[in-house]
């Protein structure tokens, strides 16, 4: 097995031992209140991104639809990786995708970390690509936003792809850069 077959296949060990905890939970809970509980988290991200950035509400309100994620993540040594759960909604027709995460990062760090992630899509063709295909994230996602007054286009958000915008939260505010590298966002098949 070659070095870089290893590193993924310890890289992908961790990422399942991070996700057999909420494997046990989740069998505990009826579809219906992990639906609930999914909602409620989504929920949550948006109150705190409304506290820490106001015009947020109007970019969402405004837009086709959005997706709310909050993932839990673990990072020892040169591997590491996370977990999440979300939702996706149209605004248009109030339909509710519920979907999940998955991340894995190489290099050095220790630590465990939350974040939340809200996606904002200005077209329903995007937020439907998001749904139906899911999205990833790779190695070269990382983004500074530009400073207030700068050109940035919306205040606190960064632009992922044309029509896609990204505000991500952690324990001390709104990220002013994007970190999910190795992310993957797709339907979570159990609740929908």
């Amino acid at each position: 097995m070659t070095s870089r077959r290893k590193t993924l296949a310890r890289l992908l060990g961790i990422t399942a031992a991070l996700a057999l905890p909420g494997v046990s939970m989740a069998a505990e809970l009826t579809k219906a209140e992990k639906r609930a509980e999914v909602r409620k988290t989504a929920n949550s991200a948006l109150q705190r991104l409304y506290k820490l950035q106001p015009r947020a509400r109007q970019h969402i309100a405004g837009a086709a639809g959005y997706a709310a994620f909050s993932n839990f993540g673990m990072k020892i040594f040169v591997a590491g990786g996370g977990t999440g759960e979300g939702i996706a909604v149209d605004q248009k027709t109030k339909q509710e995708t519920f979907m999940k995460m998955v991340e894995i990062q190489a290099g050095l760090g220790f630590g465990v970390k939350k974040v939340s992630v809200i996606f904002v899509f200005d077209s329903h063709e995007l937020l439907r690509r998001f749904i139906d295909s899911g999205w990833e994230i790779g190695a070269q996602g990382t983004a500074a936003a530009m400073a207030p007054g700068a050109g940035a286009a919306i205040n606190g958000a960064l632009s992922v792809a044309p029509g896609v915008w990204i505000y991500q939260l952690t324990d001390k505010g709104l990220a002013l850069e994007l970190t999910a590298k190795g992310t993957k966002y797709y339907k979570n098949d159990e609740l929908n």
